[in-house]
């Protein structure tokens, strides 16, 4: 079962049948048992013969409410290498290889509700540089007591130059308006997606490739279960929170995102993520 935040409100999807639901978005995340919620509301729903899952996933807004975004950092193999590359010249550039095996992770707040952005919206870039890229993330939706109940995609936008030049401006790199996009919506689950769960990144200039790649949950060194575990340690998330478990997939250094590129990010049955750059 999915669910999707609309302009008609809360919609659900689960073997074929689309129907709207009489619940809030919040609501989802501040109950005790959002999977439970969903199912009873779907139950005592009527579906719409108007709607369809693919109309529902054109005009879906992006799955946020109320709630805040975070971030893992450098769970991934490649993710340590990209970013000590980054760093190669600034103070501290092996921080990187150090947090990739400590065992505290690297957790960082990336957005606002007003900042994300949904399926086929524009990301954006920073005009004060000149190196970005997508990382395509698979995203947890938690809710208030710390339980995962669903997944969706992410894309957390990175200004690499930005970061590259000191660790300290990792805000700059990664908090900006349209600097993170998540959706369609949210598949709710009892339990994670296995580690064969492929994530494919392609980016589309004028019709052409300029940049695939593909990764596996199998490749994530820290389990979800454990960020989530250090995201709620002394923190509190009353209508509930996303978290990006990091990437494994990343640009070669001599590749930047250009206004017009379209990011497509496809996970293993969560569909795709769309989102063209301004």
């Amino acid at each position: 079962m999915q669910v999707f935040r609309t302009p008609q409100g809360v919609i659900a999807e689960h073997d074929g049948r689309v129907a709207p639901l009489a619940t809030e978005w919040d609501a989802l995340f501040s109950s005790d048992d959002p999977i439970a919620l969903v199912a009873h509301a779907f139950e005592r729903s009527a579906a719409d013969p108007g709607l369809s899952l693919a109309t529902v996933q054109r005009d879906c807004l992006a799955p946020v409410g109320t709630q805040e975004v975070w971030a893992a950092g450098v769970t991934y193999f490649r993710s340590r290498d990209a970013r000590m590359e980054e760093s190669r010249d600034a103070a501290g550039g092996d921080l990187y290889a150090r947090v990739y095996d400590a065992e505290r992770p690297e957790l960082f707040f990336k957005s606002t509700p007003h900042r994300v952005v949904g399926h086929g919206g524009l990301v954006r870039l920073r005009a004060d540089s000149k190196w970005n890229v997508p990382e395509p993330e698979l995203t947890l939706a938690i809710n208030r007591q710390g339980r995962i109940f669903g997944v969706t995609i992410g894309n957390d936008m990175s200004s690499r130059d930005i970061e590259g030049e000191n660790p300290l401006y990792l805000p700059q790199a990664k908090m900006y308006d349209g600097s993170c996009a998540l959706g369609p919506g949210i598949v709710l689950a009892a339990q994670l997606p296995t580690a064969e769960t492929a994530i494919h990144l392609s980016i589309m200039r004028q019709g052409k490739a300029v940049f695939t790649g593909a990764t596996t949950l199998a490749q994530l060194k820290r389990q979800p279960q454990e960020l989530v575990g250090y995201l709620f340690r002394h923190n509190s998330f009353p209508n509930g929170v996303f978290l990006m478990t990091g990437t494994g997939i990343v640009p070669p250094n001599d590749f930047t995102l250009a206004s017009g590129d379209l990011i497509q990010i496809e996970v293993s049955n969560l569909g795709q993520l769309c989102n063209t750059v301004a």
